[in-house]
C-alpha cells in the first residue's frame, strides 16, 4: 500500500499474489456502476478486485455473525441461574406468592389490601420472630398509618394526598441495637384488577424470606436492616413518602434496596442507583451472587422518556437517601393485568432474586460505608453486565479518563494519516470528511425512508401489528433500513468513488466509522453521561483490531481470515450493544401497547429499529466496500421488505393475542359513570350517565367495533375546553396521553355510599383574596379537578408544601386515596380574583369538579357494566373497570 495517499490508483501492473487471489474472485464481480447505471459506463482506470470478498462470502459473514450475536444475548438471558448458595428458600418464598396473591387484587382501602393481606404478613413475621427468638438478633414491628400530601412532576404534574394508607415496618437489628440502618423496599398493593404476582408480590415474598434468612444467622449483624412492606404504591408511591417522612425509623435509614417490577419474571436488573455514593454500586458488584445491572438503563429511566416511576424516587427527593433499584422487565405485555399470576414467575426467577438480595444485604449490614455513608458520597459510577457473567464498575471520573485516552488514541491513529505530505493529507482530510458526511446523510435519508413506510402502514390501519409479532417489524422496517444504507454506499462506491479500489474505501469507511463514534464518546462524556462507555468500547477495541490486522490486510486484502479476525475484534463492544438493543425493546415494546392515543406506535418503532441498524451497520460499512457486489443482496432485502409490506397491509399480522401460554392483550379502561354538570350559583345544569371507554394504545376501537358494534365512532366524544379536565372523571392525569375516547349511554350509577360534596366556608382575606374550605366523603379513591378562571389564580391550598402546581394543561389534579376507616377528607384553597378592571362583576374564580371512583369485583359491578365487559373478545382486556360519580362542574362565584 502506497504511504503517501490514502486515494490509490490501481497500477496496470499486479504482483503475482494479487493475480492469484483475482482468479479466484466469483464471477458475478462485474462492474456495478455499468449494472446499477445502465445507461453509460464512466470512464475510469478500470478497478482491480483483488483483495475483495465475494457477495456470497459476505452475506454468510455478515448474517452468521449478527445471528450469533443474537443467540449469545439470548442464550444468556435465559440462564436465570447457574449455581445458588443454598441460603435463600425460593420453595418458601414460593408459597408466600402464592398466599398473597389468592386474594386476587388489592387497591388501597379494600379490605383485601388493608386486612387480609396485612394480617398474612404479620402473621408470618410473627413466625419468624418466635422462630429467631434465642438468636442474636432482635424484631419490632409496627403498622403505620400515615396521612400526608405532596406534589411531583410525574404524569405532567399533579398533587397527591393519602389518608391512613397501610406500611407495616419490621426492624432487624442486634440484640445490643444498631445506630445505622439499611432499607428494604417492596409494595403489596396491586392496581384493580390485576392479582399483582410480579408487581409486587413476589417482592415482599422474597423480603420475608429473606428476613427469615437474616434473623436466623448464628453471628450478630454490624447494622440493622428495616423491611419496609408498603401498601400504597400503585396509587403513586404514597405510602413510601408516609413513611420516610413521618416515621421514628427512617431517620436512622443511610440507604435502601427498592424492589419493583416493570414486566413478568426473568432477571431483575439494577437500572437504577444514587445518587452518587458510587459505594452502593460497588457492594453490589461484589455482593451479588447473580449480578445484572446497567447504567444506560438507569441514564434513560431518570430521562423521563420511561412514563413510570418507583419509590427509589420518593426515598432520594424527599428522604435525600441513596438506594438501589431492581426491577423485573421482561414480559411487560402483562404487567397491570390478569395475567399476571404467580404460575408465570419461573421459580429460578425467584431462587436469583433471593441470592442477591440477600448477599447484597449481608454485605451492607457488615459494611464500614454504611454507618457514614455521608463520607462517601462522590461522584458516579460506570457499570455494565456482560452477558450475565459479570458487572463491570468503576467510577465515573475514572471512565472519563478512559474516554479521554480512547480519543487521544483515535486522534493519533486518524493524525498520522494527515500528517503524510501535504498533499496526501489534505487530500485524506477531504475525503474523511466527504465519506463522513456521506454515511451520516444515509443515515438521515435512511430514517425518513422507514418513518414514510411506518406513516403508510399506520394509514392503512395496520398499526402495531408488531405487538404479537415482533420479527415482523424486524423484517419489514428492518429491511428497508439495511437495503437503504446498502443502496446508497452502493451507489457511491460506482457511481462517484469509481476509480478508487474497494480496498482503500474500506479503510477509508472504517476511519469514518472510529472518528463518528469518537465525536459521540466525546459528546457525551463532557455531558457527564456514564453511558459513554459504550461509544468508547466501539472505539477501543475496532482501532486495537484494526491496528493488529493491518499487516495482514495489506499483504492479503479481505482474505477469509482477515473478515473472521475483523469480526472477532469487534465481537465484544457489539455482543454488549446487542444486549442493550434486546434491553430497549423488551421495554419499550410492551410500553407501545399502553402509551394512549397521540403517538403513533409504529413511527416509534420503526425510529427504534432504523437507530439499532445504524448502530450495527457501523463498522460493518467496511465489507459493503470489501464485497465485490451487492445486487443479489439489494435484491433479496427488497423481496422480503415487498412481501412484508403484501403481508402486512392484508391484515395477516393481528396486533393482540389470547394465548394463555404468550398472551398480548388490548389494554381498554372502562368506567360506568354519573355525572352531574353545576351552573355558577350550585344549581344543577344537566346530568348524564354512560359508559366511558378508553384505549390505552393508538388503534382506539377499530378492532373492537367489529366485536361490539355499539363502540364505534357515533359515540366518540370531544374534550370540553370549558370544563376542568373535559368534565370527565379522570383517574390518574393522563388526559394529554388518551384525548380519543368512546361514552355509550347507560342507567345511573348507585353506589353504595354516594359522594358527599359541601362547601365548609368562604373567607375574604386582608389582602383581598378569597380562601375557601370544603370537605368530602366518598370512597377510598377521589380526584379533585382545579382550573382557574380568566384573570383569577390559585395562590396557596392546603396540600404538600402549600405551593399549587399544575400540569402541563395549566389545570390542578388532586389525586385522593385512603385506607380503612378514614375521616372526611378536608381541604382549602385560597384564590386571587381578577385584579381587570374589565371583568364582569359576576366573573367566577375558579371551576372544579370533584370525582369519586368505586372499584368493585366482578360479582359487584354494575350490570350495564357488567355486560359490556361479557362482550369484550378475549384478547381485549379492560385493565380496570370503574363505577364513578362525578359532581361535574361548578364555578365558584365571587
Amino acid at each position: 500500500m502506497e504511504r503517501d495517499s490514502t486515494v490509490r490508483r490501481i497500477r496496470p501492473q499486479q504482483n503475482q499474489q494479487q493475480q492469484q487471489h483475482q482468479q479466484q474472485i466469483q464471477p458475478d464481480c462485474r462492474d456495478e456502476a455499468a449494472a446499477l447505471n445502465g445507461l453509460r459506463r464512466r470512464k475510469h482506470k478500470p478497478e482491480v478486485r483483488a483483495g475483495l470478498l465475494g457477495e456470497s462470502s459476505a452475506v454468510l459473514l455478515l448474517f452468521g455473525f449478527v445471528c450469533l450475536l443474537w443467540m449469545l444475548v439470548l442464550i444468556s438471558l435465559q440462564q436465570l441461574i447457574i449455581s445458588s448458595p443454598g441460603h435463600f428458600n425460593a420453595l418458601r418464598a414460593r408459597k408466600h406468592l402464592e398466599q398473597i396473591t389468592s386474594v386476587g387484587p388489592r387497591t388501597v382501602g379494600s379490605p383485601e389490601n388493608e386486612i387480609t393481606t396485612v394480617n398474612y404478613l404479620l402473621d408470618q413475621i410473627e413466625q419468624i420472630r418466635t422462630e429467631s427468638k434465642n438468636g442474636p438478633h432482635s424484631i419490632t414491628v409496627d403498622v403505620q398509618r400515615p396521612t400526608g400530601s405532596f406534589s411531583i412532576d410525574f404524569l405532567g404534574g399533579f398533587t397527591s394526598y393519602y389518608d391512613r394508607v397501610t406500611n407495616i415496618a419490621v426492624k432487624l437489628e442486634p440484640k445490643t441495637t444498631a445506630q445505622h440502618f439499611m432499607l428494604a423496599n417492596c409494595h403489596f398493593d396491586s392496581v384493580a384488577n390485576s392479582p399483582g404476582a410480579s408487581d409486587d408480590a413476589v417482592s415482599c415474598s422474597v423480603m420475608l424470606e429473606v428476613l427469615h434468612s437474616l434473623a436466623n444467622l448464628s453471628m450478630p449483624l454490624k447494622h440493622g436492616v428495616i423491611f419496609l412492606f408498603n401498601g400504597a404504591e400503585e396509587n403513586i408511591l404514597q405510602a413510601s413518602h408516609g413513611f420516610i417522612t413521618q416515621h421514628p425509623w427512617a431517620q436512622q435509614v443511610r440507604a435502601f434496596v427498592n424492589l419493583e417490577a416493570a414486566g413478568v419474571g426473568g432477571k431483575e436488573v439494577v437500572f437504577q442507583t444514587g445518587p452518587e455514593n458510587p459505594w452502593l454500586v460497588q457492594a453490589y458488584v461484589r455482593a451479588a451472587v447473580h449480578p445484572f445491572a446497567s447504567v444506560v438503563g438507569q441514564e434513560v429511566f431518570q430521562s423521563g422518556v420511561i412514563p413510570s416511576d418507583t419509590d427509589f424516587r420518593i426515598y432520594r427527593d424527599f428522604g435525600n437517601i441513596p438506594g438501589i433499584d431492581l426491577a423485573f422487565i421482561e414480559n411487560g405485555f402483562i404487567y397491570h393485568t390478569k395475567y399476571d399470576t404467580p404460575e408465570r414467575i419461573h421459580t429460578d426467577s425467584i431462587q436469583r432474586a433471593g441470592d442477591n438480595i440477600l448477599s447484597v444485604l449481608k454485605h451492607l449490614l457488615m459494611s464500614e460505608e454504611l454507618s457514614d455513608s455521608s463520607a462517601y458520597r462522590h461522584g458516579n459510577m460506570v457499570f455494565f453486565d456482560l452477558l450475565g457473567v459479570t458487572v463491570v464498575a468503576y467510577p465515573a471520573r475514572v471512565g472519563t479518563i478512559i474516554n479521554y485516552m480512547a480519543a487521544v488514541a483515535t486522534v493519533i491513529y486518524l493524525g498520522r494519516k494527515c500528517m503524510l505530505t501535504s498533499s496526501a493529507g489534505v487530500r485524506y482530510m477531504r475525503d474523511l470528511a466527504c465519506a463522513a458526511c456521506l454515511a451520516v446523510l444515509s443515515w438521515f435519508v435512511t430514517l425518513l425512508t422507514v418513518l414514510i413506510v411506518a406513516l403508510l402502514v399506520t394509514l392503512a390501519g395496520r398499526s402495531m401489528f408488531w405487538y404479537s409479532h415482533f420479527y415482523a417489524a424486524v423484517c419489514l422496517y428492518g429491511s428497508v433500513a439495511v437495503g437503504k444504507i446498502l443502496l446508497i454506499h452502493t451507489l457511491a462506491k460506482n457511481l462517484y468513488y469509481g476509480g478508487v479500489s474497494g480496498v482503500d474505501l474500506s479503510e477509508r469507511f472504517f476511519d469514518v466509522s472510529l472518528l463518528l463514534w469518537c465525536c459521540a464518546l466525546l459528546f457525551l462524556t463532557q455531558r457527564g453521561l456514564c453511558s459513554a462507555y459504550v461509544p468508547m468500547m466501539m472505539v477501543v477495541f475496532p482501532l486495537a483490531s484494526k491496528l493488529l490486522l493491518t499487516k495482514h490486510f495489506r499483504a492479503r486484502g479481505a482474505s477469509l481470515q482477515y473478515s473472521v479476525l475483523y469480526l472477532m475484534g469487534l465481537a465484544v463492544p457489539y455482543v454488549h450493544i446487542t444486549f442493550l438493543i434486546w434491553v430497549v425493546f423488551e421495554i419499550f415494546t410492551p410500553i407501545l401497547g399502553r402509551s394512549g392515543t397521540e403517538i403513533p406506535p409504529d413511527v416509534i418503532m420503526a425510529s427504534l429499529i432504523t437507530l439499532a441498524t445504524v448502530i450495527l451497520s457501523s463498522y460493518l460499512m467496511h465489507f459493503i466496500y470489501l464485497s465485490c457486489s451487492t445486487k443479489r443482496i439489494l435484491a433479496g432485502l427488497g423481496s422480503v421488505f415487498a412481501l412484508m409490506f403484501v403481508l402486512v397491509c392484508c391484515g395477516l399480522f393481528f396486533p393482540y393475542s389470547a394465548d394463555p401460554s404468550s398472551p398480548r392483550p388490548k389494554r381498554v379502561f372502562v368506567q360506568h359513570s354519573t355525572r352531574v354538570f353545576h351552573a355558577p350559583d350550585g344549581s344543577v345544569e344537566r346530568s348524564d350517565s354512560g359508559l366511558w371507554i378508553n384505549s390505552l394504545d393508538y388503534s382506539g376501537m377499530q378492532h373492537i367495533t367489529p366485536h361490539i358494534p355499539q363502540i364505534n365512532d357515533s359515540i366518540r366524544t370531544r374534550c370540553s375546553d370549558q370544563l376542568p379536565y373535559c368534565g370527565f372523571p379522570w383517574f390518574l392525569p393522563v388526559k394529554f396521553l388518551v384525548k380519543k375516547s368512546w361514552y355509550l349511554p347507560a342507567p345511573e350509577v348507585s353506589p353504595q355510599a354516594p359522594l358527599e360534596f359541601r362547601l365548609l366556608s368562604r373567607q375574604d382575606t386582608e389582602w383581598g383574596n378569597v380562601k375557601m374550605s370544603f370537605e368530602v366523603k366518598g370512597p377510598s379513591h377521589m380526584s379533585l379537578y382545579l382550573r382557574p378562571e380568566s384573570g383569577a389564580s390559585l395562590i396557596g391550598w392546603s396540600f404538600g408544601d402549600g405551593t399549587p402546581q399544575f400540569d402541563l394543561s395549566g389545570e390542578y389534579f388532586i389525586f385522593y386515596s385512603h385506607g380503612l376507616d378514614a375521616p372526611i377528607w378536608s381541604f382549602w384553597f385560597e384564590i386571587q380574583p381578577s385584579r381587570s378592571s374589565d371583568a364582569p362583576p359576576d366573573e367566577g374564580l375558579i371551576s372544579m369538579a370533584i370525582s369519586s371512583h368505586y372499584f368493585f369485583g366482578a360479582d359487584r359491578i354494575s350490570e350495564p357494566l357488567e355486560s359490556l365487559l361479557k362482550k369484550f373478545p378475549a384478547w381485549a382486556f379492560p385493565s380496570s373497570w370503574i363505577e364513578s360519580r362525578s359532581l361535574g362542574n361548578t364555578v365558584l362565584p365571587q
